[in-house]
């Protein structure tokens, strides 16, 4: 059956209209926090510069019908701190995203992203804002409880926070001693995880086996939540600035219920020297490893230079849908699910 299908739809109607009422819950809420609602445009110049990012690319004429090259942006994070360079200080968005080689039942190429960001204000905040937006979606929801297949959990109850390095620990890993003076140490890194039991490969770099540890042991391991896992390492923090009591570490942290990811939030690095040095290391290991580089935004770096301090939050919309009505798949949440 084809989703609109008369039958299909009225199936699915019901999680839609929960859809709806979220979304009218989560923007009023930001509104009476004082909040301007944002709408980025989604075709840019640069989808951004992580090392793993596989963006939709797409070719645009101009009114001398001369093709470029542009991208469907994979976030709106680079328009949105550029309107806190132009003196806007609390901003969301609730933007449609595009990301080549996702699939699976919490995946699809093209998604709804709730973005927003704090001018001047510790990233710690946004840990209370999304407290509150696991409640506030389950009151709009009208369900006691979120649901991904046989794992529930309250998203009216506080987070537990933990740190990614403790989390390591509990499985025998000792992180941080692979992060000598911040540079990663990858036989060490390898070494520790062959001792934990997890398999590794020679050509596996820290970050493969950083993310490996983290998929196969401490997610896992973490409940069914809410958890926000805090303090990532520096290298797996691209945007974010880095923790003044441990340069190792990065003002970085994410949301988890019932398993799923939903949201990964920064105290937002505003160096365009550092921000600029990260971009090209991440692209010299992306053209590496996939034979491409992605152009860097040179606006946003300029934008950077008057960029407040701030800290940001992506949420993925249809996941927090998804855990809300215990549907059991993206799609299922979506009003017409992408092709």
């Amino acid at each position: 059956m084809t989703w609109w299908d008369p039958d299909t739809h009225a199936d699915r109607r019901p999680i839609l209209l929960a859809r709806n009422r979220i979304k009218a819950a989560l923007r009023a809420w930001f509104t009476d926090q004082g909040f301007v609602e944002v709408d980025p445009a989604y075709l840019v110049t640069s989808p951004g510069n992580e090392t793993h990012l596989h963006p939709v690319r797409v070719e645009v004429m101009d009114a001398a019908l001369e093709p470029r090259r542009g991208y469907l942006h994979t976030s709106p994070e680079f328009a949105m701190k550029k309107l806190l360079a132009a003196g806007e200080e609390k901003i969301f968005s609730f933007a449609r995203v595009w990301r080549n080689r996702e699939g699976g039942p919490r995946h699809t190429v093209e998604f709804t992203m709730l973005e927003w960001y704090r001018a001047n204000a510790c990233y710690e905040a946004l840990m209370e804002d999304c407290a509150a937006i696991l409640a506030l979606a389950a009151d709009a929801a009208e369900v006691p409880e979120f649901r991904h297949g046989e794992t529930t959990c309250d998203p009216r109850d506080r987070p537990m926070r933990t740190v990614v390095a403790a989390e390591f620990m509990r499985h025998g890993v000792d992180l941080l001693s692979t992060l000598p003076k911040g540079a990663p140490d990858t036989p060490a890194l390898a070494r520790a995880l062959a001792e934990a039991g997890i398999a590794t490969a020679p050509d596996d770099s820290w970050s493969d086996l950083f993310s490996r540890m983290l998929t196969e042991r401490v997610e896992p391991g973490l409940g069914p939540g809410p958890v926000i896992l805090d303090a990532y390492p520096a290298p797996e923090a691209a945007l974010a600035r880095r923790q003044p009591d441990d340069p190792r570490l990065a003002e970085r942290f994410e949301l988890f219920a019932c398993g799923v990811e939903l949201a990964n939030a920064f105290g937002e690095l505003t160096d365009p020297a550092e921000q600029r040095a990260r971009f090209e290391a991440d692209m010299d290991l992306r053209e590496a490893l996939y034979g491409d580089r992605l152009p860097l935004d040179e606006d946003f770096l300029a934008a950077l230079d008057h960029m407040p301090p701030a800290s940001g939050c992506a949420l993925g919309f249809d996941r927090l849908v998804m855990l809300a009505t215990g549907a059991p798949r993206l799609t299922d949440v979506m009003w017409t699910p992408p092709a």
